[in-house]
């Protein structure tokens, strides 16, 4: 495999890691996936940063055994330059379907790749595309 082909089976393998309930309901194995300047714009608008995700991601919906759990659809990566992942998705949560897009990045040969920046969008009820 070319390292950018790599590089996205890499960024997407992350990204799915992050969307499992065991990976969401530990801070541990989450923080290992966000990149120390991790930068999220939620669906609600509201801005996260690395602390306040891993603070409050136990907490959310999708990192419970018992469920909903995340469906990604259409899940693609796309190499930016090297060491730079673009993924993007749909996710189903429930009835709640949401478009997501990610920015991974890998800072050196000794790191791993992690989650740079995180944006969710909400999706319609009504609306099919």
């Amino acid at each position: 495999m070319s390292e950018e082909v790599d590089g996205v089976a890499e960024a997407i393998a992350g990204e799915l890691k992050l969307m499992s309930p065991r990976v969401r309901a530990s801070r541990e194995l989450a923080g290992q996936l966000f990149d120390p300047d991790f930068v999220e714009v939620g669906a609600s608008g509201r801005r996260w940063d690395r602390q306040a995700m891993l603070a409050e991601l136990p907490d959310k919906p999708g990192a419970s055994d018992d469920g909903p759990f995340y469906e990604p659809v259409g899940m693609a990566g796309t190499v930016l330059a090297p060491g730079v992942v673009h993924v993007t998705y749909e996710a189903v949560l429930g009835e709640r379907r949401s478009r997501h897009s990610s920015i991974w990045r890998k800072l050196n040969e000794d790191s791993g790749w992690r989650m740079y920046y995180h944006q969710g969008t909400l999706v319609p009820a009504d609306q099919s595309q």
